[in-house]
């Protein structure tokens, strides 16, 4: 009973009336460890159903070696036929866009969202049979209006666009910090520490209790949701050891001022992608292709010149009018994602009130309001966890089926 009310522990001592007493826990209807995208969503959309709820993270919200610190990220809804991922881009983008309202500076910024593709494209294709469906707008661009519209992209006649309007760039850090901002002023504990790995055996009849800590704090709580990004198999070793596959990825800005691209959206080329200048920042190139295995505490965060190398061959074919454009700034970043590609929201296989969620790098980021509702509905048994997440379809060894 003492324990159930945080209440002091006592022990009288027979021969005396000695009494030792240990510092209170703390004591939450939910911990979330994480402060990434997923996690502060999640937190989020747990607060607003009424959860007492705590969030902890080593360093805090989207620092920068976290999967969420980075600048910009794309917000789009084709997905071939994978159609879980349009409905969720497309719910997200109208919370993503009252998030920016209510913050003092842009979260989002409606660019649109433009794919150069040869012709025929069987993504393309199946992009435009779900967005018809879901009634989510497009539209099909031949080789000479995209010439006509963007003049500052070199376009072959044998190519076309795919755009979607209310597609666009959100800015990543700025997102998670502002809603951890309106967590902590709405009463949400926010804590800085790394926390001890989880294992099964630590569980009581299939539960988990309490998650303690590098510093030695307990943190009990009714659940806990794991979105740690490239230490989620760190973290929860039973669930995901072999399972993560975090890379290393260079991202590079070259130094273009935003009217020399006149209208041009956010672009992929695959397996490159860009976003125009935003805020000042520089023209953004990133090749979407999964670099080299990294260790994110200690991998060497300097660009190389092979990198700059082929995002300057990239511009000098796509955007040749920017081939020598300066380069201003470089970033390296990690990915970290399942076999599949596929995001990992799932039951902790062995604890039944701990939930593993993660490997939504190169096209989670946009989702992260949606990701937060399922997570609630799965934290309160409103919902059940959905085939493409499971941990049971992740392998430990890499065939990505999600573009």
């Amino acid at each position: 009973m003492l324990r159930s009310l945080g209440a002091f522990a006592v022990a009288t001592v027979a021969s005396g009336c000695t009494t030792v007493a240990t510092t209170p826990r703390k004591s939450y209807d939910v911990v979330v460890i994480g402060a990434g995208v997923f996690g502060i969503w999640a937190a989020y959309k747990l607060h607003m159903a009424g959860r007492r709820v705590a969030v902890v993270d080593a360093i805090g919200p989207a620092h920068s070696g976290a999967s969420s610190g980075g600048e910009s990220r794309v917000t789009r809804c084709g997905y071939g036929e994978k159609e879980i991922y349009s409905e969720w881009a497309w719910r997200s983008i109208g919370e993503w866009q009252a998030l920016s309202a209510r913050a003092g500076l842009p979260i989002f910024h409606p660019t649109g969202v433009l794919w150069v593709h040869t012709q025929p494209n069987e993504l393309v294709q199946a992009s435009a049979r779900v967005l018809s469906q879901k009634n989510i707008p497009f539209s099909l661009l031949a080789a000479h209006e995209l010439k006509r519209r963007f003049p500052v992209m070199r376009v072959e006649n044998d190519e076309a666009g795919f755009l979607e309007p209310a597609g666009g760039a959100l800015m990543a850090r700025r997102a998670v910090q502002s809603l951890a901002s309106e967590l902590s002023a709405k009463g949400v504990t926010f804590l800085s520490s790394a926390v001890s790995p989880i294992r099964q055996e630590q569980g009581e009849h299939g539960a988990l209790s309490a998650v303690t800590t590098k510093s030695g704090e307990r943190l009990d709580a009714d659940q806990f949701v794991c979105a740690c990004g490239p230490w989620l198999d760190r973290i929860c070793p039973d669930a995901m050891a072999e399972r993560l596959f975090v890379t290393r990825q260079e991202v590079y800005f070259f130094s273009v001022d935003a009217g020399a691209t006149g209208d041009l959206p956010v672009w992929a080329d695959l397996p490159f992608y860009g976003v125009p200048s935003l805020e000042g920042r520089g023209f953004k190139v990133a090749d979407d292709t999964h670099g080299p295995p990294m260790d994110p505490d200690t991998a060497d965060r300097r660009a190389s010149a092979a990198g700059e190398e082929a995002a300057r061959t990239l511009l000098a074919r796509r955007f040749p009018s920017l081939a020598k454009a300066p380069l201003s700034e470089t970033r390296v970043c990690q990915y970290e994602n399942s076999s599949n590609g596929h995001l990992v929201i799932d039951r902790h296989p062995g604890l039944d009130n701990v939930w593993i969620v993660g490997c939504g790098s190169g096209h989670g980021f946009k989702h992260g309001p949606a990701v937060g509702s399922h997570i609630a509905e799965l934290v309160a048994g409103t919902a059940k966890p959905r085939e493409p997440f499971l941990i049971a379809t992740k392998l430990r060894q890499q065939d990505r089926a999600v573009q």
